[in-house]
C-alpha cells in the first residue's frame, strides 16, 4: 500500500495532517533538521508525538538531514539515544559521516536517506542498501521513466519515496549557497533565509553602478524562484513506476495549507485507477485554495516543464476562516475565529468526512454567551455558528477570495 507522508512543523499540523488522511508524518528537533525555523520539536515533544502517532497506528520519522560539519556531531549520540528511547518509524539523513555515525551509535534506527543526498541512480542506491539504509527518497531531477528503470535494478526490500507536491528549491537537489552567502545563514545546516525569492536587478559591465529591473508585474521580479510542484493527476503512473511513499513538502506552511494538500492527495489515492477526469480537475481546483505559486511537473515528464524556473508570489482562491473545535450538535458549532468574516458570509467547509466542500450560509452566530455577534474581527474569537451540518473538531471553514 503507498504511503501518503506530509510535513509536520508543529504539533497542530501533525495532528491536522492525520486527521485529513497522512499516513505518516516528518518533522525536526530543535536541531540536525533543515528547516531550523519551522517551530520543530523539543525532546519531549517528539516522545508525545510518536506515542499519539502509535496510538493511532501513523508514524513518524525524524529529520537529520544536515549536512553536517564536524562540530555538529556534538551531542548527536544523545539524541540518538533519545529517538530510539522514544522508537520513532526512522530517521531521514543526507551525510554519509552521519549515516556510518548512526549505524556505529544508534544501529536500531531506520535510516531513510534525504533527498538532499542527490539518489539519481541504481548504483547509489544498492551501495546504500549495503550500508543498512531502508528507504530512499529521490532526488527530484529524475523522471517518471528513469524511476522505473531503478526500481528493476535494485533489492524489492529497498523503498522509493518521492515528492509529489509543493515549493522546490532552484538549486540542483536543494543545495543552495545563496543564503550562505548573502547573510551567512547556511541553508544546508537548516537556516536557509530563501534568497531566491528576493527581487534582483541586471547590470552591464561597462556601465558600472547602474542598476536594470527585470520586469515582471507589480509585486516583483523573481528569477530564480521556482513555481510549486504538483502530481496529483500522476500518481498511479508514480505507483506503478515502483514508489512507495509519496512525500508533500510543507513543514513551515499553515495548517490549513496541510489540511487543503493533505485532503486532496487523500482522496485522490483512496480512488486510484477509479479516478475520473472530473475528480481530477475538482482536486486541482482544491489545491489552489490554499497557498501556492504556479504548478509544474518538475522533470517527472521527462522533458522538463520548461516554465519551471520564473514563476511569482503565492497565491489562494480561499483564505482560512474558523477553524471547529468541537463537534456540533446540529444545530450549531464551536469554532475559533482565524480571520475576518460576518454575517451574511458564505463558508466552505474543508473535511475528511461528507461534509467536504458544503457551503454554510452564515446568518446567525454568538459568543459563548449567547449574545449575538455580527462580525467576528477578534483573534482566535470563540464563536457559534448556527449549521446543520454535522461538522467535527476539526474541520476547517474557508472562505472564497
Amino acid at each position: 500500500m503507498v504511503e501518503l507522508l506530509a510535513p509536520a512543523g508543529t504539533f497542530e499540523k501533525m495532528e491536522t495532517a492525520f486527521r485529513f488522511g497522512a499516513d505518516a508524518v516528518y518533522f525536526a528537533g530543535k536541531k540536525f533538521g533543515l528547516r531550523a525555523f519551522a517551530g520543530n520539536f523539543s525532546d519531549n515533544e517528539i516522545e508525545e508525538a510518536t506515542k499519539y502517532a502509535h496510538s493511532i497506528n501513523k508514524k513518524v520519522y525524524i529529520t537529520i538531514n544536515i549536512l553536517a560539519h564536524e562540530s555538529d556531531f556534538d551531542g548527536l549520540k544523545e539524541y540518538l539515544d533519545e529517538l530510539t528511547n522514544y522508537k520513532v518509524d526512522a530517521v531521514i539523513v543526507s551525510d554519509l559521516g552521519i549515516i556510518e555515525f548512526i549505524k556505529q551509535y544508534a544501529p536500531s534506527l531506520t535510516i531513510h536517506v534525504s533527498t538532499q543526498a542527490n539518489i539519481l541512480n541504481s548504483y547509489a542506491i544498492n551501495f546504500m542498501a549495503r550500508l543498512g539504509v531502508k528507504r530512499i527518497i529521490l532526488a527530484r531531477e529524475l523522471s517518471i521513466d528513469e524511476i522505473k528503470q531503478i526500481r528493476n535494478k535494485i533489492p524489492q526490500d529497498i523503498e522509493l519515496e518521492a515528492f509529489v507536491h509543493g515549493a522546490m528549491c532552484m538549486a540542483y537537489s536543494g543545495r543552495c549557497l545563496l543564503s550562505n552567502y548573502f547573510t551567512g545563514r547556511d541553508a544546508n545546516r537548516g537556516a536557509c533565509a530563501q534568497p531566491c525569492r528576493w527581487e534582483y536587478t541586471i547590470s552591464e559591465k561597462s556601465r558600472k553602478g547602474e542598476q536594470y529591473p527585470i520586469e515582471e508585474d507589480d509585486r516583483g521580479t523573481y528569477i530564480l524562484n521556482s513555481k510549486d510542484l504538483m502530481m496529483i493527476d500522476h500518481l498511479v503512473e508514480l505507483e506503478k513506476a515502483g514508489v512507495t511513499s509519496f512525500k508533500i513538502e510543507g513543514r513551515m506552511k499553515s495548517p490549513y495549507y496541510v489540511a487543503n494538500v493533505v485532503n486532496a492527495y487523500r482522496r485522490a489515492l483512496d480512488w486510484g485507477e477509479n479516478i475520473t477526469q472530473q475528480d481530477i480537475e475538482m482536486l486541482k481546483n482544491e489545491l489552489k485554495k490554499s497557498s501556492h505559486r504556479n504548478y509544474t511537473t518538475g522533470f517527472y515528464l521527462g522533458a522538463n516543464d520548461k516554465e519551471s524556473v520564473e514563476s511569482s508570489s503565492p497565491v489562494q482562491t480561499h483564505e482560512y476562516m474558523a477553524y471547529v473545535i468541537k463537534n456540533g450538535d446540529g444545530e450549531k458549532v464551536l469554532v475559533e475565529q482565524r480571520n475576518r468574516f460576518k454575517v451574511g458570509d458564505e463558508l466552505e467547509v474543508l473535511s475528511p468526512t461528507a461534509c467536504f466542500n458544503k457551503i454554510i450560509k452564515l446568518n446567525k452566530m454568538t459568543d459563548e454567551k449567547g449574545q449575538d455577534v455580527q462580525d467576528a474581527k477578534d483573534v482566535q474569537q470563540r464563536l457559534y455558528i448556527y449549521t446543520d451540518l454535522p461538522l467535527e473538531k476539526g474541520d476547517i471553514l474557508r472562505k472564497k477570495v
